[in-house]
């Protein structure tokens, strides 16, 4: 923000210079006898447009007194006049564009972060799983103060310098120094950056009964491929019934979100309409050629899901097939197209706004101009309890629509799921804040897998896995002395709350460490996953 302001201090100070500079040629002008004919030669020259930004920046390009770079004032220029639209017109300069594709686009080079520099602080938004910074122990909500030594916090460092330390040749190795919220002191990890593994379909697996389990991660190129894979995958094991993970999703391409819908809806059904200014509307529709359209199926949401996440489970919703459960969604409903430049950046500019079958528009208000403020919604719906109660949450009765099937459902803000799932901190002690946000708990199942490194390569199913962990009886109370020797004093009443939490985590990251990856993972943690547990209750009719 304090960028922001200073990029506004500049270009209004230019913007004024250069309206003196103009005021006093054109003055000049019509001092002299000739005052209209000078005039009149000057914009004939100039070729002036009609509105007057164009024309101001003619008038500097062409008669202001120094040389001046347009190219240099354009890069400042263009993100001003985008913060006056809505909040997801960006323009994204030529240096980033690389890393803004990459995530969906393909594999790359790095640590495997993604992070924002929204108040000249390195904030890690999310870990790319099984990337190098996941496997070193670094974690969403984690702020970079130090890259190999030096203090990157509150320096104002452009984020594509930032982008520079942070990759480098495969092999090489980076040292972070890292703040975690409610832990005392900085967090010092070492990552070895190497290839960053960009799989859409996070996790895929059999989790109980005919039930199946599918976390997709993002919206890639290739998510749609990997979706009918894992779909064939299950149904070969038996999976009638399919919980589809969407929390966290923040989107990515439409046509990948439209093609994942097709799988699950029959012919012509609606999947997302769109509608530009000039209200022509694009309608896709399903063709009766997917995958799913029998299973039962069961889709989790939370705040973090958000623009293709949400027109997938608008489309489902709308069209009365399956269930939503979770938290209401983030509330995305605006489109954007990228238009490039010559050289090499590009315009994220808004075109048109998507709606779900029933004629939703699920797009959060926003204020021009206040992007802190859009940004603070998520935490005024914490302060609000709405991820306590679903009481908190209220909607505007002129956005209630019906779908086919009569249930009730709302516009103006993000997907309503149709079991709301509060979040559960009813077993979080300050001593498991402490053993998981210093890293003991992580660092204690590296070690594990270390001392156990060929009981664990052996393993090849789920089911080898649960035995394995179900064996070591002491795997909890070995891990609190771990913890004591490492800083931790135990608290039996709080390890005793909070067990299920700890030996939760101990498996689920122990799981990850073998060839099983994501699914190693997500099978342990899921019994201690309040709507997960309840997607599996309702797909058994309990």
């Amino acid at each position: 923000m304090e960028r922001r302001r200073s990029i506004a201090v500049r270009l209004a100070w230019l913007a004024a210079a250069a309206a003196l500079v103009v005021g006093l040629f054109v003055g000049r002008s019509l001092g002299r006898r000739d005052r209209a004919g000078q005039l009149r030669r000057l914009l004939q020259r100039i070729e002036l447009p009609q509105n007057k930004l164009t024309q101001t920046l003619a008038l500097i390009e062409h008669e202001y007194v120094d040389s001046l770079s347009m190219d240099t004032l354009a890069e400042h220029l263009v993100p001003l006049v985008l913060h006056e639209l809505d909040p997801h017109s960006v323009y994204i300069p030529a240096a980033e564009m690389a890393a803004m594709n990459e995530p969906l686009e393909g594999g790359f080079d790095g640590i495997g972060v993604v992070f924002n520099m929204a108040t000249d602080t390195v904030i890690v938004l999310n870990v790319i799983p099984q990337g190098p910074s996941d496997k070193a122990g670094v974690k969403a909500g984690d702020r970079i103060v130090r890259i190999d030594g030096d203090s990157v916090a509150g320096r104002k460092i452009p984020q594509n310098e930032i982008v520079r330390r942070l990759r480098g040749e495969r092999g090489t190795t980076v040292r972070l120094g890292l703040e975690r919220p409610r832990i005392a002191g900085t967090v010092e990890v070492e990552v070895v950056r190497d290839k960053i593994p960009l799989k859409s379909i996070e996790a895929a697996f059999r989790i109980a009964d005919d039930i199946g389990y599918i976390r997709l991660g993002q919206f890639a190129r290739t998510s749609h491929r990997e979706l009918q894979v894992a779909l064939l995958k299950l149904r070969a094991e038996g999976c009638s019934k399919l919980i589809f993970d969407l929390r966290g999703n923040a989107g990515g391409f439409l046509d990948q979100a439209i093609r994942i819908a097709n799988e699950f809806l029959h012919e012509r059904q609606l999947i997302v309409y769109t509608e530009d200014r000039r209200h022509e509307q694009v309608r896709e529709y399903a063709d009766g050629t997917g995958l799913a359209q029998e299973m039962e199926v069961a889709v989790l949401i939370d705040e973090g899901s958000a623009s293709s996440s949400e027109i997938l489970a608008g489309a489902l919703q709308d069209n009365d097939r399956g269930t939503i459960i979770g938290r209401r969604s983030f509330g995305k409903g605006l489109v954007q197209r990228q238009i490039p430049y010559p050289d090499g950046s590009a315009l994220r500019l808004t075109v048109a706004r998507y709606y779900t079958p029933t004629g939703r528009s699920i797009q959060k208000p926003y204020t021009i101009g206040d992007e802190a403020g859009y940004e603070e919604e998520l935490w005024d719906r914490y302060r609000n309890n709405e991820f306590f109660s679903a009481d908190s949450i209220r909607f505007v009765d002129s956005l209630k629509r019906i779908t086919p099937g009569g249930k009730v459902v709302y516009g103006g803000g993000g997907i309503m799921p149709d079991l709301f799932i509060p979040a559960d901190t009813t077993d979080v002690t300050p001593y498991f804040i402490e053993v998981t946000g210093r890293n003991i708990l992580y660092r204690y199942t590296i070690e594990y897998a270390d001392r156990r490194r060929e009981a664990l390569d052996a393993v090849r199913t789920l089911d080898e896995l649960q035995r394995l962990l179900d064996d070591d009886r002491s795997l909890v109370p070995d891990f609190v002395a771990y913890a004591a020797r490492h800083g931790v004093a135990p608290n039996r009443r709080q390890i005793d709350r909070s067990r299920r939490l700890i030996e939760a985590q101990l498996r689920a990251y122990i799981g990850r460490n073998t060839a099983l990856e994501e699914n190693g993972f997500y099978v342990n943690i899921h019994p201690i996953d309040p709507v997960t547990t309840r997607a599996i209750a309702l797909l058994r009719g309990e």
